[in-house]
């Protein structure tokens, strides 16, 4: 297979690698699971990659809070790989727990910034299993996003930490200078957990690092939608990111 070649992070948590590396291949992308001890073993594996995901789950138990013994160990484990990695403009998709991970990390929303952003835990203290519906939001660069030529789309949520914070007194301001400059793809059709302004989603300026909450590799077939549809094997929702990301990449060749 001649496709880009993704690298699926697992392990210590992580849950959601194996839907994860289906869709980018569904896609036309080669994805090869990971586990994080492998890539610290050898951080000179991420050469071999045109682009990264980090799947949702509950990496190392949340210890310490949600993403954070992961982003620590990608970190200072990984050094200036991971550092080369980003500065490549190499795609990146964190999903839910991944997402606090790149947040955690200080890709999202301003790599190499002061972070000014985190995910709380949910307004009502309760950890939320549901599907949402997700505002596509006009302007956004993201590269995971562009051409759905969808108003809205619907996917799985399942966080206990998925409220969007902003630095305190900077709130409205953060959310302009995201706003003005595309990072936001979409929103929550409705307020659910206390996120700011019903995000759902932020990407890095340069639209190719996605952080999220929902769960894209959850919804590949109308199989596992919400309510039945008349061909189960039908493209999901969630598959149109992974295709978008291929077709990026495929594209700048």
């Amino acid at each position: 297979m001649n496709g880009p070649k993704f690298l699926i992070l697992s392990g210590d948590g992580i849950n959601c690698e194996r839907e994860t590396a289906w869709a980018f291949k569904e896609a036309g992308g080669v994805p090869t699971i990971v586990h994080i001890n492998d890539l610290l073993e050898r951080p000179s594996l991420l050469n071999e990659f045109q682009g990264m995901a980090i799947p949702g789950g509950f990496s190392f138990g949340d210890e310490l809070g949600s993403g954070q013994v992961l982003a620590l160990k990608i970190k200072h484990g990984l050094k200036e790989a991971f550092t080369k990695f980003v500065d490549d403009k190499k795609p990146i998709i964190g999903i839910c727990n991944g997402f606090q991970v790149l947040v955690k990390l200080g890709l999202l929303p301003y790599p190499k910034d002061e972070r000014v952003m985190a995910l709380a835990a949910n307004k009502d203290g309760q950890f939320i299993d549901r599907w949402t519906q997700l505002n596509l939001v006009d302007g956004s660069v993201c590269k995971w996003t562009e051409g759905l030529n969808k108003s809205s789309i619907e996917l799985p949520v399942r966080h206990g930490e998925g409220r969007v914070v902003f630095a305190k007194g900077k709130e409205e301001e953060i959310f302009n200078t995201l706003s003005k400059n595309g990072q936001i793809p979409f929103c929550y059709d409705k307020d659910f957990n206390g996120s700011y302004k019903n995000i759902a989603a932020v990407c890095d300026p340069t639209g190719l690092i996605l952080g999220m909450m929902p769960h894209p590799e959850a919804y590949l077939f109308e199989a596992t939608y919400k309510n039945k549809k008349a061909d189960p094997f039908a493209k999901g929702m969630g598959q149109h990111l992974f295709d978008n990301i291929i077709k990026y990449l495929e594209g700048v060749k």
